[in-house]
């Protein structure tokens, strides 16, 4: 059988089917090629809000300056576009270090890697896996090869920080919803802090997320063998206090599912001014309490034949766990496989049906993002045997998240693209390629002719280029 592919003046040529009488080959050959042309969108959102350079000033770098070759800021920088670009790996980077566009993005002088001093280097403008490693194992053992280690409250206040900056280049906000999660994160063998959850039925961790208008304020890694509201007060209270300092008249509001409606989160909510709509599991007692609202609500999906719901609010008091009255809110539906009656607790006065359907049930949005850091931002590959260096993994993602969000509150608007999930994002705004020419005076960027979404990508540049740098 003849081979289809060879190797031609130390190129490798592979040769494909026929176009009529023209043979078709092709060649590694073509130079500073990248498939990634979209990352100077990226990097023009850095500039202007500093994302990245936020987070890498949470990291303490105790190494001998002459013997580094690559900073925390380009090491940290390096690691998040790669995840923003959907290279979730750390092997993907002893190639990826040679790539002139993601060089570029970092921001390094030399993008061909060509002033390098030693010469196994040479061409690589980038680090390699193993520098990256070394960065995320310093959460977990400082030693002679491993100086980096990242200051945990440092991030903490970052995460907050950084969504009161993106917030104010809108204006002032007068009332803000925290939506508090947890989800989730399989384990992928023998690890720190490995526990089996029986309602996820695998080994895992529990992660919390707080989320703001679709901006994380807290991704906070946690044993799955604790209950899944955990630490919820002290993360809420951080973040309400940082909040209030900037902003002393925001409305603040909790919102969460049943799996939160806890008495101490109650508690604190209404000793400390903060409003909530958090779900409540039904029993007896509840749907008792809405007996006439559910044959209501039955009688009118008879007669209409359509799914009914009827809405009423009580005073109700659990027998041992509440230490006052609450409002609680029931929905009594009836659908076509039967009733379905939820119920919340709240401490507004708003409408009943207005505050159950549009307040409560918006906060699915959040599980959207959630999984949107997840999937296509991997902050589920938390496969190092440690929890620290899986919790600055998880980092790593919310800040890639921070980026591509960022990008879409600033960028995208009125655009074709303005509601579009990350994963999306990445396939039609990112995966552009490029040929890149590079002199002395200038980098010059060649995007595809057949590109698609030309025109909204250029629409998109005139949106950043509207916000202004950063000092």
């Amino acid at each position: 059988m003849k081979t289809q592919c060879h190797t031609k003046h130390g190129q490798l040529e592979l040769n494909f089917q026929g176009l009529g009488s023209r043979k078709v080959v092709s060649r590694f050959d073509g130079g500073f090629i990248s498939s990634d042309g979209g990352a100077l969108h990226l990097r023009e959102v850095e500039a202007r809000l500093g994302i990245i350079a936020g987070f890498a000033a949470c990291f303490e770098d105790r190494r001998d300056p002459s013997r580094t070759d690559h900073s925390i800021g380009e090491l940290v920088a390096q690691r998040v576009y790669g995840l923003a670009l959907g290279y979730e790996d750390l092997n993907d980077h002893d190639r990826l270090r040679c790539d002139p566009m993601l060089a570029l993005a970092v921001g390094k002088g030399d993008v061909t890697g060509n002033d390098r001093v030693r010469e196994r280097d040479r061409g690589n403008a980038l680090a390699g896996k193993s520098s990256l490693n070394r960065l995320e194992l310093s959460s977990e053992k400082c030693d002679r090869y491993r100086k980096t280690p990242v200051l945990i409250d440092a991030v903490r206040e970052f995460l907050v920080d950084n969504f009161i900056r993106l917030m104010e280049l809108e204006g002032v906000p007068k009332r803000l919803f925290l939506d508090v999660d947890a989800t989730d994160d399989p384990l992928h063998g023998d690890q720190e802090g490995k526990f089996f959850h029986g309602y996820y039925n695998s080994y895992c961790y529990l992660p919390l997320y707080i989320f703001c208008n679709g901006h994380p304020l807290c991704a906070k890694l946690r044993r799955s063998n604790i209950d899944a509201s955990q630490g919820t007060v002290e993360e809420l209270e951080f973040i309400v206090t940082r909040l209030r300092k900037q902003w002393p008249r925001v409305q603040i509001i909790v919102r969460a599912d049943g799996g939160f409606c806890r008495e101490e989160i109650l508690c604190w909510c209404e000793e400390n001014r903060v409003d909530y709509v958090i779900g409540l599991a039904k029993n007896k007692r509840l749907l008792k309490a809405i007996g006439k609202q559910l044959y209501r609500a039955r009688k009118k999906h008879e007669e209409t034949g359509h799914a009914s719901r009827v809405f009423i609010w009580f005073w109700y008091r659990t027998k041992k766990t509440w230490s006052r009255d609450r409002r609680v809110i029931a929905k009594a539906e009836h659908l076509d496989k039967g009733s379905n009656p939820r119920f919340i607790v709240t401490s507004l006065g708003w409408n009943d049906r207005k505050l159950y359907e549009e307040v409560y049930c918006a906060r699915g949005e959040m599980e959207n993002r959630i999984k949107e850091q997840q999937l296509d931002l991997f902050a589920d590959r938390t496969s190092t045997h440690w929890m620290g260096s899986n919790q600055l993994r998880v980092w790593f993602s919310t800040v890639a998240y921070m980026l591509l969000n960022a990008y879409r509150v600033l960028g995208l608007k009125e655009t074709a693209f303005a509601k579009a999930q990350c994963g999306t994002i990445r396939l039609k705004l990112m995966k552009i390629g490029a040929l890149l020419r590079i002199s002395v005076r200038r980098v010059l960027v060649s995007y595809a002719s057949g590109y698609p979404w030309s025109g909204e990508f250029a629409r998109i540049h005139s949106n950043l280029q509207a916000y202004p740098l950063r000092n």
